[in-house]
């Protein structure tokens, strides 16, 4: 799959449960009961114990979107890919991750804040940028940023949940990064917590899609 065809996947899907756990099974549990709930896209982050090979096993799902997330070296980077990562992800802007991570043909998301960083990512090739910590600036601040540069593509992470997702899609986000209310915080996640915070999100961010759709229908 294309960077370009990654990327439309994703924003077709608009969620994307990033993967945070203190071990593997609870990873891989956390992951399976948000699948129930309709998540689709699935960004395993290098904070969990073996990532790469829970991203190996998860890639052979053709459910699902995986990446990789939190990735801080091109070694991780590579790593990721040589798993089968569709797409990386970044906390912060590495010009080395995303100069490797664009030339092997994958998608790379890097960590965004400021007007600054997001010029120097599109400097860069990235395609879209994942403005984080997301929580502390709100979804006025993607309409900012999307005034002066409005072909930006934008995903918030840190923050966004089912109740505020919708209002991150109608700033102009293409996507949302949910970590905090999918990811289990104990080796013993609530499973059907999980499953029905999946559910929610599936249904707000649908909902969303609708609206928007239904505004540009109106102004055409």
């Amino acid at each position: 799959m294309s960077a370009a065809t990654t990327l439309a996947a994703i924003a077709r899907q608009k969620a994307i449960m990033v993967v945070r756990a203190p071990d593997p099974s609870a990873a891989e549990a956390a992951i399976g009961a948000a699948v129930a709930g309709g998540i689709r896209v699935v960004e395993v982050t290098f904070t969990v114990p073996g990532a790469v090979e829970l991203i190996r096993e998860l890639a052979r799902d053709s459910r699902l979107i995986v990446g990789a997330g939190t990735v801080l070296s091109t070694d991780q980077a590579q790593a990721a890919i040589d798993a089968g990562a569709l797409f990386v992800v970044s906390p912060g802007l590495d010009a080395d991750v995303v100069q490797h991570v664009i030339d092997a043909g994958v998608l790379m998301l890097p960590g965004v804040f400021t007007p600054t960083e997001v010029v120097r990512a599109l400097q860069l090739g990235a395609p879209a940028v994942k403005l984080f910590p997301a929580h502390l600036a709100g979804p006025d601040h993607i309409r900012a940023l999307r005034g002066p540069l409005p072909q930006v593509k934008v995903i918030p992470s840190g923050g966004v949940n089912a109740a505020n997702a919708a209002d991150w899609l109608a700033a102009g986000a293409i996507a949302v990064g949910l970590a905090g209310s999918l990811s289990p915080g104990t080796a013993h996640p609530d499973l059907e917590s999980i499953a029905a915070e999946a559910r929610r999100i599936v249904a707000a961010v649908g909902r969303a899609h609708h609206t928007n759709e239904e505004e540009l229908s109106l102004e055409s």
